[in-house]
Formats: C-alpha cells, structure tokens, sequence
C-alpha cells in the first residue's frame, strides 16, 4: 500500500470511528512528550489543532518536555498514558524496572548525526584519535559509545582515544571551539550550525545509522499493564491513526504545520524558518505505516548490547515483551 493509500485507509478509520461522538463519549488520554513543542512533534500537535484526535473520540492533552522532565519516569509516577521517546532509553527504563511497551513507531529511520568542523581536521573515522567530541548524555549517549567500541577507541582521551566533551543540547561546542565533532538531530542542531554561517560542504557528516549504530528514536510506548485493558487498546489504535493522518498533513503542508508549532511554542525562541525545516526534516523521518520494523528494532538491541558507557549501561541483556503489535495490527 502507497504512502498516500495508508493515510487514506487511516483516515477513513477515524471516520468510522468517530461518528457520532458526543462529549461524554471521549476518551481522555495525557500524552508526555520527549523534548519541547518543536517540529520535530509537528505531527500530534497538528492532530490536536486540526480536531483529528477529537474525531477520533479522543480528548489529549499533550505535555511538552523540556531538559529536566523524563519521559518514562512521568509515566511510570502515573502522569501521562501514553509518552514518545527513543528506544534505547525505553529498553533501559524497562530492564530498570519499568514495563515499557512499544505500540507504535512513527519515525522510521535515525536523525542522529555527528557533525565535525573543517578546522577539526576529521574526514573520516580514522582521524578522531586525539579529538574531542561532544556527545549528549541522560539516555542519547548510547550509540555514540556503540559506535565507539565498534571503531575500537577509547573514551577515555589521549592520542589513541578520543575526549568525551558532556554537551549540552545545543551547537555551541562546535561554534565556539570547544569540541572537534558534535551531536546533532538532523531537523535540530544541524540547522543552527548552518544558520551560523558555516557553509555546509567545509563541515564532515556521520550518520549513526550509516555507520552501523542507528538505535529507533521517537517511538509511542504505553505501561505493559494497561494493554489487557481492550477500552485502552482501542483508544491507542485511534491515537496513532489519528497521529499518522496528522504527520501526513504536516508533511504535505510544512509551512502550516509550522505555524501549529509556533502558536503551541512556549519558549518564543522558535521562528517560522527554523520549523518549516524542522517539520520537513522530521516528516522525511515518518513511516508509510506506524507498525515497528523488526529488524530496525533487533539492530537497536543489537546497538545496545554493544554500547560501553562508563556511567551508565544501556541493558545487559535482551528484552522480553518489550514491543507489541496490538495497537498497529488494529488499523492496518
């Protein structure tokens, strides 16, 4: 099925499950978001301003995040039903202790990039011994120290390894001098480096799938105990066919979209150009269907498995009943 016949089939359910809908009849769902209303979640807010998640007998609220909120704590202390976050910070939640279940996976591919100055000197992987490399921690360091034991060099510094400079979610380390290579989302930081005035063909790019560690990002995950509930599986079948539908508008209508974020942004740092780049990068990043790709998600474990983080293990060993295809079996 086509990219636009899927949205067709998803919007067609919606329709059919959503007549007649009265007040009393919605279904009330909080939804915890990873990061702040940015285009990189274009997609539900569009679904709530346009009504999809109302036509579907929905009632969300959805919660922006920020640097101090963690998704799957705010679900596991009870404050949201439904959250997005990556997959490697779901996994480790769920060896942790909190049973963490993967419904859906809208972002199909990884963002994730390293992005390295000219002055770096780094053109390939060969050259990062002796280099200093900013990497983001709290759950995202994950493929980097996949990577890094894939490539065989230490963490630890010197000229045989490399320095691990804690990065702030921002590009000023590369701007400022203060690291070699950075992380960066492609729909993100990468925009602010170019926005700064450096040309894109003197910067070396590296994609962390491209390199054999892409790890599944922004993925829908609910508490394993609430999927005996039918009511409450029903109710997540439509929230992502409704969420699908609104990726589907953002990506055929980027500048509106944008205009969504904007009004949902609570920060008044963001403007139109930036989120009609970050609406259409993040949209490129959507799925034909929201069902989890087994392979992608056996090389996320696979990443995972191999990662050496000297603070903080991702998991030890493979997850079980980690993932379900209840929700996306119920609107394919």
């Amino acid at each position: 099925m086509t990219k636009s016949l899927k949205v067709a089939a998803l919007a067609g359910m919606l329709m059919a499950s959503a007549s007649p809908v009265f007040a009393q009849d919605m279904y009330p769902l909080t939804f915890q978001l990873k990061w702040v209303n940015q285009g990189q979640f274009a997609g539900y807010l569009v679904a709530q301003d346009l009504g999809y998640y109302e036509e579907a007998g929905l009632d969300v609220t959805i919660n922006p995040g920020g640097p101090d909120i963690a998704p799957e704590q705010v679900i596991a202390g009870g404050g949201a039903d439904v959250i997005t976050t990556w997959m490697a910070a779901a996994l480790a939640a769920r060896e942790r202790g909190v049973p963490l279940v993967n419904i859906a996976q809208p972002f199909a591919t990884t963002a994730l990039e390293m992005v390295c100055s000219e002055e770096s000197g780094v053109e390939t992987t060969a050259d990062f011994p002796g280099k200093t490399l900013g990497v983001w921690f709290f759950g995202n360091e994950y493929p980097f120290y996949a990577w890094m034991a894939q490539l065989g060099l230490s963490t630890d510094g010197g000229d045989d390894g490399v320095e691990v400079l804690r990065q702030a979610f921002s590009a000023d380390p590369l701007l400022q001098n203060q690291a070699d290579c950075i992380s960066v989302m492609r729909y993100n930081e990468y925009k602010q480096v170019l926005d700064a005035g450096i040309p894109e063909d003197s910067l070396t790019l590296f994609n962390f799938a491209d390199e054999g560690v892409g790890m599944l990002e922004d993925g829908l995950y609910v508490m394993e105990d609430r999927l005996e509930d039918p009511e409450f599986v029903d109710a997540m079948a439509r929230f992502v066919a409704a969420s699908m539908e609104g990726w589907a508008y953002a990506e055929a209508n980027p500048e509106e979209a944008a205009e969504i974020v904007l009004a949902n942004d609570m920060s008044g740092a963001l403007t139109l150009e930036s989120q009609v780049y970050q609406v259409n990068e993040a949209a490129a990043l959507v799925g034909d269907s929201p069902a989890l790709d087994v392979e992608a998600y056996e090389q996320t474990v696979a990443t995972l498995l191999s990662a050496v983080s000297p603070d903080n293990p991702a998991i030890t060993a493979e997850p079980e009943g980690a993932y379900t295809t209840v929700v996306t079996d119920a609107i394919e």
